[in-house]
């Protein structure tokens, strides 16, 4: 009986996406700046790819005029996408990107 509970308790577990908690513009952006605040360029082109599932790979792929499968492979952990990929994706997520002292 023990066993059962437990492996019930294991298959009721999902797995964690990030993507399911950025809904509004306040969490992407609050995301998005906690990410760039701590530098990791790797962790950026993530971020990105997380947020663009969360609005839709097919909509920021249209948006940014970049095809779906670039995205795909400019936006996954460990790349690192070029600054006009960066940009093109900030915009057709109807961000911008500002510098402040």
């Amino acid at each position: 009986m023990i066993r059962k509970i437990r492996k019930n308790k294991q298959q009721d577990i999902r797995e964690f996406d990030i993507a399911r908690l950025l809904k509004s513009k306040r969490a992407i952006t609050e995301y998005l700046n906690q990410v760039i605040a701590e530098g990791d360029d790797a962790e950026l082109a993530a971020a990105l790819g997380h947020i663009a599932r969360a609005k839709g790979i097919t909509l920021i792929s249209e948006s940014s005029g970049l095809t779906r499968e670039a995205l795909y492979k400019a936006l996954r952990l460990c790349s690192k996408p070029r600054f006009d990929t960066v940009y093109r994706v900030v915009q057709a997520l109807g961000l911008r990107i500002a510098v402040h002292p």
